[in-house]
């Protein structure tokens, strides 16, 4: 197997490197869709990937594609990852991916010479949704799914339309009448955890087998706004008070139920948001997340009826809007096991786990044999300048990539 503190070395350099593309004067990376910082980006991996003697080119969209030939160049073996950042995001999320797929191709190819499938990195166009209103455009363009329509009247936060970035980068769109590509046997991702599972268990590794279904919500809870002090208590029909026993008897009974359901209510507002006046209304969202679709079902309608419940006994009027349903996304229970089984074989120190998280496997999974890798992520941080990952884990995850490409594409 590699040497640890070599991989270790190499993937924290070229992590640091790869960040030079959109560096933010606030810290961070701020790498958006179709933005110059993403163009360098996308040749800088370019360039790399030809100085590794890969075969390289990009497809309509901007996805970047190297490949190691193998003997059968019917079958392909996908790893990669986003090359996309958000705004003010970190180093690792994303680009860890696509550089730990390069450095094990380039490992196998040094030690076992040519695969019998071909082995590919690819580092994909987009993720994040950070600078336009669409998510998965990389992904979604490799399976097929993605749609022009879908985007041909969007535009980013400055007015600039969708067409018009990815014309001036030099991209346009797939040809929507020729089939998706049959040639992908498997794909694994390698990602940071994004979460602090992993960290708190000291695990290096994480092998994932589902991406978490979600459901999320826009409660608005409709009292009657007055004033705060010849109002008494018993005749009043606060939203806000309302709204506070919803949201603390839904979280309880998440809580109650225990993992692997989440659920978060992240964001309230109160109107007319006045010290001195009764609210007369209060809007909160849900975010609901689980492995299991029937648990997410269930549960949802639990709390709905809980809120309903509520707001009745309040006197309260009470609109509940599911704005997003999103179905679990089960891995591959074969790419899987050849996973955990090589991080036996290699001892890596790993646990099966679920990702709480979205990522473009979920994309891949319903049409090729998909599975992830995870490593930790210091205090769960991501999305942010401080993401961290101790580099001896970074080389984990490298290692566990490695025995997953050479077993899916040499045997």
């Amino acid at each position: 197997m590699a040497d640890q503190k070599m991989l270790a070395k190499e993937t924290i350099e070229k992590l640091e490197w790869l960040s030079q593309f959109g560096k933010d004067p606030e810290g961070g990376v701020t790498r958006l869709l179709y933005s110059k910082e993403w163009v360098q980006a996308q040749h800088a991996l370019k360039e790399w990937m030809e100085n590794e003697g890969l075969d390289v080119h990009f497809d309509e969209v901007g996805n970047l594609f190297g490949t190691l030939k193998g003997k059968n160049t019917d079958e392909t073996i996908l790893t990669g990852s986003h090359v996309d950042s958000v705004k003010n995001g970190g180093i690792y999320d994303g680009p860890y991916g696509i550089v730990a797929g390069i450095l094990a191709i380039n490992y196998l190819n040094e030690k076992y010479g040519e695969p019998l499938r071909n082995i590919e990195v690819v580092s994909m166009a987009e993720e994040e949704g950070s600078r336009f209103p669409y998510t998965f455009w990389g992904s979604k363009n490799i399976v097929g799914t993605a749609k022009r329509s879908e985007v041909e009247q969007i535009t980013d936060f400055k007015g600039v339309p969708f067409v018009e970035a990815m014309k001036e980068s030099g991209f346009g769109f797939r040809d929507e009448s020729k089939e998706p590509r049959n040639d992908l046997k498997a794909f694994v991702e390698v990602h940071i955890e994004q979460g602090s599972v992993l960290e708190t268990e000291h695990k290096s590794v994480g092998v994932v087998t589902s991406i978490v279904g979600q459901r999320r919500f826009t409660v608005e809870v409709t009292g009657e706004a007055n004033h705060a002090g010849t109002t008494p208590m018993g005749y009043r029909k606060d939203a806000v008070y309302a709204a506070s026993q919803m949201v603390f008897d839904l979280i309880s009974m998440a809580r109650k139920a225990g993992d692997p359901l989440v659920t978060t209510v992240g964001k309230i507002e109160a109107q007319p948001n006045i010290v001195n006046v009764v609210p007369g209304k209060a809007i909160f969202t849900i975010d609901v997340r689980h492995t299991d679709k029937d648990a997410i079902v269930s549960f949802t309608e639990e709390i709905t009826a809980k809120i309903n419940e509520i707001s009745k006994e309040h006197g309260v009027e009470t609109t509940i809007n599911m704005w997003m349903d999103a179905d679990p996304v089960p891995m591959d229970p074969k790419v899987v096991g050849i996973i955990e089984q090589k991080c036996k074989e290699n001892g890596l120190n790993y646990k099966v786990m679920h990702s709480g998280a979205g990522h473009d496997s979920q994309i891949f999974a319903p049409f090729v044999p998909t599975a992830m890798l995870f490593v930790p992520s210091l205090k769960g941080i991501s999305h942010n300048p401080a993401e961290y990952t101790a580099p001896e884990d970074l080389a984990e995850g490298v290692k566990a990539l490695i025995g997953a490409l050479y077993e899916l594409a040499y045997k």
